[in-house]
Formats: structure tokens, C-alpha cells, sequence
């Protein structure tokens, strides 16, 4: 297993099921020595709770751009900038979409938009919205901005079809991550 001692490492996870795969990738990159920070999107939390991400990281799980409820800090410039790495995983075609884009209506897509550091995307839904031109062109656009995508894996999907649009195992996540900050 590589190391990520010491990297501070962004997992933003969108409104997908395999949002509980998160969890699992959450502690394989704290196992890896990594500082994890979750930022959530409000759909994800339909999937799973932002309690598992906080007892998995020992973090505090971020799913709000104006929460008060902690010591002032523009939350999403000091993320921004303290990251190494962001990994959007699952990324949903809204949150590609908003990527590709610029837009900045979340927590998410905020420190994105003002993180410097390296970003990794792992594209996850259905085959039909996967092949969408809409979506290919986002996701060009994401590469074209340099962020590095990691495959869908194909095989039978939570809508009952079978095909390309799986988000990959928590292993491969953070395999990638890990290889992209040369760990």
C-alpha cells in the first residue's frame, strides 16, 4: 500500500448511490496516512450520513457553503488551499456539469473552483447519461482544465442495466490518489 503521510486529501462526494462506497474509500485513504476531508453535496447525504464520514476521518464532514457553527474560517479558500488533492468521487453528471462549467453553487464545487491542487474525477451513473454528448463534453472540458479522470468500470449498475458508468472500487480510488501525489 502506498503512503499518503501527511497529504491532505479532499474526498467530495456527490448525490449518487455509490456515495457508500465513500466510506469505505475514506478509510482506505486514512489508512494510507492521509489527512481525509469530506465535503458532501446535500443529495449525497440521501445516501449516506455525513456521522460515518466524521468517525472515519476524525474530521469534521462539511455539507454546507454557510454553516455557522464553527470558529470563523472562509472554509472553502483554507480547504482550497490546504488540499494536495481533491477526488470527486462518485461525480454525478450535475456536479460534472457545474465543474465543466464553473459554476460554484455548493461547498463542493467552491473549493474546487479555488483549489489549486491536484484533482481526480470518477464519473458514475447510468450508461445513457454517461454517453450523452453533454456529457462527454463536460468531462473533455474537465480533462482539457487538468483534472484527471478515472474510468468508470462497466457491469451491472443500480438501475438494473448493464454497462459502462460503475464508480470504481474504493481501492482504485485511492490507488490513484495516491499515485497522482506520488506516494
Amino acid at each position: 500500500m502506498e503512503s499518503l503521510q501527511g497529504k491532505y486529501v479532499i474526498l467530495g462526494v456527490t448525490g449518487g448511490i455509490a456515495a457508500y462506497k465513500m466510506a469505505d474509500t475514506a478509510h482506505l485513504l486514512r489508512k494510507m496516512g492521509a489527512d481525509v476531508h469530506v465535503i458532501m453535496t446535500e443529495s449525497a447525504t440521501k445516501f449516506i450520513t455525513p456521522l460515518t464520514f466524521e468517525i472515519l476521518t476524525n474530521n469534521r464532514c462539511v455539507t454546507d457553503l454557510f454553516a455557522r457553527d464553527f470558529q470563523y474560517d472562509v472554509a472553502h479558500i483554507s480547504m482550497a488551499t490546504a488540499a494536495d488533492a481533491i477526488l470527486i468521487a462518485p461525480a454525478t453528471a450535475n456536479t460534472i456539469a457545474k465543474l465543466a462549467h464553473g459554476m460554484a453553487d455548493n461547498m463542493l464545487t467552491t473549493v474546487a473552483l479555488a483549489a489549486k491542487c491536484k484533482k481526480l474525477v470518477a464519473p458514475s451513473m447510468n450508461t445513457a447519461m454517461l454517453e450523452n454528448p453533454f456529457t462527454r463534453e463536460n468531462l473533455a472540458a474537465l480533462e482539457a482544465h487538468g483534472f484527471e479522470l478515472i474510468a468508470p468500470e462497466s457491469g451491472l449498475l443500480a438501475c438494473g442495466a448493464v454497462g459502462a458508468g460503475k464508480c470504481p472500487s474504493p481501492e482504485t480510488l485511492a490507488e490513484r490518489v495516491a499515485r497522482r501525489l506520488g506516494g
